[in-house]
């Protein structure tokens, strides 16, 4: 055990008590270990400097070496700036900082000569580079290699001396004084053979102290590749053993309530991909192990009726079921349509919330315990602890990212005798990468079809010049009878953001749409629930003509005579959400619109985010545009990001390296399920030590 790379943070020389605390704080550096696992973000090739008359393009990245012949602090109408300027053989540039100009001026000296990275900035004809990266000549010599890391940073450790520059030198310390041997292999000698990979040493010492880019890409690759596989390993791992330990309730037999259901009263013909999904989930349930299945498919595919199909079979088996939602609203529309789909059944559903008091509240509870109901759906109140079921075999959760992992968990708890199963469902399909690896502990089926006959919904972009024929769409669809949802972004003016905002839009749309021809409900986050349901219920009822609301919307709103969707400011929505929001009209027989409004200038980003939403309805090709322009984090939500929290891996970049990981990760479990085996012993300890520090949530659905 290394003494060195255990030693405190604030015990190396050149930090201290006050640095230390710092790095704890801001980049969670504990100790010296802690320091080379912490990893550079790009280099720099110390070797191609560009002059300064050679600069041109804004936006280009340049390596220039010059004198800083002047430093000052200039006033300016709004803020004031520190400006330096930059000389060499060729010229003259300025350097500009808006932020953090004590600690410049504290750091950096006029007269000297600099080394400076950054990015350029042409305004009006004069070329700059804000917020520049600089650092001493002499001191950039220091360094023997040609490719200079730059390591990530924040504003306090700037501040304190810690910039990347400084991170590099105390790393560069530390490898002066460290034997190599010190860092332990991490995988086996027949892994890493058999993938080309250098060692685990090798790999740290490449990426902080690289002399060529193609040792930064071996690093680059043996790192990327561990923090994968042991990412794999684990939820395969974890997978593998909860299927041999833990017990579900047994559905050995499909009875009267499914055949009977399937074969009197689904009013269509169910798509050939809800008939393979009903077939997965049955397999599944017969095999007396729990079953952990998320369900994917796009807005309209019929996910609900297999969920249903599902529940019955728990029925014929003599076990209840629960679905599980995240809103009221969209709870007691799963409430009434499972009533409506069963009401020629002898089967018995009730709907249970927090906002189910008093005497009602006890029967269901009473009836639930004892058996007498077979179905029930509710919100986040049926894992409460006063919740008891007689014999709960199946539970499904709907929109499973707005449930915390700790919520679901509860529902494990329902039934001491077996686990119950557990089928999660989402209308946001999920990229394949991103599935093998946010949950990758669940068995994933697919709809990727959608009901004959179901009409696509139009999406049309407009920009604000044309709100006016906009307008008379939505009176033209109005006076046939329809209904509009217009959806804003913002609740409150901002007065960064220059944005359409909701409470101005509601207000232009009362003098366009006067009463009594039209009524207007308007929901957003802010108003209690009970406000925000009766609203909603006001415009499923018809009530309201036209819905203004925001994001709230996304989720849980079932009104198949709307048949116009605007979006305001479509550029400040992601494509998940736009996806989403679209979703909400076309669930009836006549032709819906989605309508991408949006301001004159718009963004790269925004542009390809409209022009995606124009080209296709395909969810599974949304979610990867998505997930190419976002990343993964907000695209799980805070709930589900954890798991992405990689150091170097990409799920984007590194597709190919994620499905090796995970085939290598599932041929060594095959040949030896419980890596007793001698030459698989490392990685028996990799993951007992992955483990220790990545709380195991993911054998819970």
């Amino acid at each position: 055990m290394s003494v060195l790379l255990n030693k405190p943070i604030e015990y190396l020389k050149g930090v201290g008590p006050i640095k230390g605390e710092l790095l704890n704080k801001e980049l969670q550096i504990f100790t010296v270990r802690d320091l080379i696992y912490s990893f550079p973000f790009r280099y720099i090739d110390k070797t191609k400097f560009t002059s300064i008359s050679e600069v041109s393009q804004s936006g280009e990245q340049v390596l220039l070496r010059a004198f800083l012949v002047s430093l000052k602090e200039v006033k300016g109408q709004k803020q004031r700036r520190l400006v330096g300027k930059l000389k060499d053989a060729s010229g003259f540039l300025e350097v500009v900082w808006f932020k953090g100009a004590s600690w410049v001026l504290k750091n950096l000296e006029e007269g000297k000569e600099y080394v400076v990275y950054g990015r350029v900035n042409v305004y009006k004809g004069k070329k700059s580079i804000p917020h520049p990266e600089m650092e001493l000549v002499s001191q950039s010599k220091g360094v023997k290699s040609s490719l200079d890391p730059v390591y990530s940073s924040t504003e306090k450790l700037n501040n304190r001396g810690l910039d990347s520059a400084a991170r590099k030198r105390l790393i560069k310390a530390v490898f002066d004084e460290l034997d190599l041997d010190e860092i332990p292999e991490s995988l086996p000698e027949y892994l890493a053979k058999k993938l080309d990979l250098v060692s685990k040493k090798q790999a740290i010492k490449y990426i902080h102290l690289p002399s060529s880019l193609h040792e930064v890409s071996k690093a680059t690759k043996r790192l990327k590749f561990e923090e994968l596989f042991y990412l794999q390993l684990s939820i395969l791992y974890s997978k593998r053993r909860r299927q041999a330990r833990i017990k579900g309730a047994m559905f050995e037999k499909i009875g009267d309530h499914f055949n009977n259901y399937y074969k009197n009263h689904i009013p269509f013909e169910l798509t050939g991909a809800q008939k393979r999904v009903v077939k997965e989930i049955r397999k599944d349930v017969q095999t007396g192990y729990q079953m952990n299945r998320l369900l994917q498919g796009d807005v309209g595919s019929g996910k609900t009726m297999v969920a249903l199909l599902s529940m019955l079979i728990a029925l014929d088996n003599g076990f209840q079921a629960c679905m599980m939602a995240p809103t009221e609203i969209l709870a007691q529309q799963h409430h009434q349509s499972l009533s409506e789909s069963l009401k020629e059944t002898e089967i018995k559903v009730a709907f249970l919330s927090g906002s189910i008091k008093g005497k009602a509240r006890k029967v269901i509870l009473e009836n639930l315990a004892n058996g007498e109901l077979d179905i029930i759906v509710g919100t986040h109140a049926l894992i409460q602890d006063p919740v008891i079921f007689h014999n709960l075999g199946l539970a499904v959760i709907d929109e499973q990212h707005r449930f915390g992992v700790e919520q679901r968990s509860k529902l494990w708890k329902k039934n001491e005798v077996v686990a119950p199963h557990i089928l999660v469902m989402t209308a946001t399909p999920i990229p394949r990468t991103l599935a093998m690896t946010a949950y990758g502990d669940l068995d994933v089926s697919i709809i990727d079809e959608l009901p004959p006959g179901r009409k696509p919904v139009k999406t049309i972009h407009m920009k604000e010049s044309q709100r006016y024929r906009v307008i008379e769409f939505m009176r033209t669809e109005l006076k046939k009878g329809r209904q509009v949802y217009v959806v804003f972004p913002l609740i409150e003016e901002s007065e960064t953001l220059d944005l359409e905002n909701l409470q101005e839009g509601y207000e232009r749309l009362q003098d366009i749409f006067r009463q009594p021809d039209f009524q207007i409900s308007v929901v957003h986050g802010r108003m209690k629930s009970a406000d925000k349901d009766l609203e909603m219920q006001r415009f499923v009822e018809k009530k309201t003509q036209i819905m203004v609301a925001t994001t709230v919307i996304e989720v849980g709103v079932n009104v198949p005579n709307a048949s116009i969707m605007v979006i305001e400011n479509t550029e400040r929505f992601g494509l998940s959400q736009l996806h989403q929001l679209r979703g909400r009209v076309g669930r009836g027989a006549e032709q819906s619109y989605c309508i991408l409004m949006s301001g004159l200038k718009l963004s790269n980003e925004g542009k390809e985010r409209i022009h995606t939403m124009t080209s296709t309805n395909d969810g599974f090709k949304i979610a990867e545009a998505d997930l190419r322009l976002r990343g993964p984090g907000q695209i799980m939500g805070k709930q589900q990001s954890g798991v992405m929290k990689f150091q170097l891996a990409n799920l984007v970049e590194d597709q190919t390296l994620i499905k090796s990981a995970r085939s290598i990760a599932m041929r060594i479990l095959d040949h030896d399920p419980t890596l007793e085996n001698e030459h698989n012993e490392i990685l028996k300890k990799q993951l007992k030590h992955y483990f220790s520090e990545h709380q195991d949530w993911g054998r819970i659905s």
